[in-house]
């Protein structure tokens, strides 16, 4: 996984409080009441916040990570592996969404903690840009008529770029070992399709454990209140398009 950029400052007494956004005299941003302890000496953890983060932060999007500590964040556009082979989020690798969604995702978290306790979710992706869709959109290498079925068109918007849906996996609290569903992130065919794995079991593509591994997701994301879609077995929706386009701006 991505390393976070992090500074870390000697002090000499800090109390266990919650996560926070802490601004220092350097111009970082303290999200972790975390200690590190090192050589008999306690430490703090900082990371250093970006210009796409802060924008981010000013549209009222929350750290997923300050609501569920427990989770694990691997934002794959925040890294070159991805379907199209390139870093778009740039220094940004913590994964923001809209506050109702943070808890909402959340309580379903605690649904999975509660039925299988050695398990977390690992997030691949929350809110995305307009401005980020718009590099994905104009860098993928398909007629404009069929990139709708690869990438939202940034003019329109997905529910990413309202800060409403949320791409992720199950993984081993412990270790972050991802579960198998069958497919990576990502993946364009019906092997990844929740609609095809009947024919896709039958076919020998999926197996009968990796389905109920993504049961397991569909059940505890259900739990707090999101939906799946036919093509994506890691992408769940908080809202409807027009419910997002009523209560939320589009994140710019």
């Amino acid at each position: 996984m991505k390393k976070y950029l992090i500074l870390l400052l000697a002090i000499s007494f800090w109390s266990c409080e919650s996560k926070m956004n802490e601004q220092t005299a350097t111009g970082y941003d303290i999200y972790e009441n975390e200690i590190a302890d090192i050589g008999g000496e306690q430490f703090k953890i900082v990371h250093k916040v970006g210009e796409l983060e802060q924008s981010l932060i000013d549209a009222g999007l929350v750290d997923i990570e300050v609501i569920i500590p427990e989770i694990y964040v691997d934002l794959k556009y925040s890294t070159t592996d991805n379907f199209f082979g390139k870093d778009v989020y740039g220094e940004l690798d913590r994964c923001y969404l809209q506050p109702v969604v943070s808890e909402m995702l959340k309580k379903s978290h605690e649904k999975l903690q509660a039925d299988h306790p050695d398990l977390t979710f690992l997030i691949y992706d929350g809110v995305r840009p307009q401005s980020v869709q718009q590099i994905l959109w104009d860098n993928l290498d398909k007629p404009d008529s069929i990139k709708p079925l690869y990438v939202a068109n940034p003019q329109i918007g997905g529910l990413h770029n309202f800060g409403v849906a949320v791409d992720l996996t199950l993984s081993n609290a412990e270790t972050g070992k991802v579960l198998d569903m069958g497919t990576g992130y990502d993946y364009f065919g019906y092997p990844a399709y929740p609609d095809r794995e009947e024919q896709m079991l039958k076919e020998g593509k999926i197996t009968k454990e990796q389905i109920a591994n993504r049961e397991i997701l569909r059940e505890v994301m259900k739990h707090g209140g999101f939906t799946g879609i036919g093509s994506e077995w890691w992408h769940f929706n908080a809202f409807s398009r027009k419910e997002a386009a009523e209560k939320f701006g589009m994140v710019k």
